[in-house]
């Protein structure tokens, strides 16, 4: 079996604030100053998707009434380095590439 067919990205469907569904996939994962990121992109669902952009969605797991959920960064502080260290992570797999 080839690479290629090994290959299952890891999908989320995460629900917005207006209950609208929307398909990611895992990007990356990290444990930040004990506190568990999660960066995400858009999940391919359409050709037109292609050739649009994509924003790296960059969540943080909470615990809410006894369950994780993943939650929006609030604090702009807190975004800006969880959002430094995943961009420095992207930027070091390309150059080893």
């Amino acid at each position: 079996m080839s690479e290629m067919n090994e290959y299952t990205p890891d999908l989320f469907e995460l629900i917005d604030e207006e209950g609208n569904k929307k398909h990611f996939e895992l990007f990356d994962a990290a444990e930040i100053n004990g506190e568990q990121y999660f960066a995400m992109l858009p999940a391919v669902e359409d050709d037109d998707f292609l050739n649009s952009d994509c924003d790296l969605v960059i969540l943080k797991s909470i615990e809410e009434d006894g369950e994780e959920i993943l939650a929006s960064i609030d604090d702009d502080d807190e975004f800006e380095s969880v959002s430094r260290f995943f961009l420095e992570r992207l930027q070091d797999a390309f150059e080893e590439e």
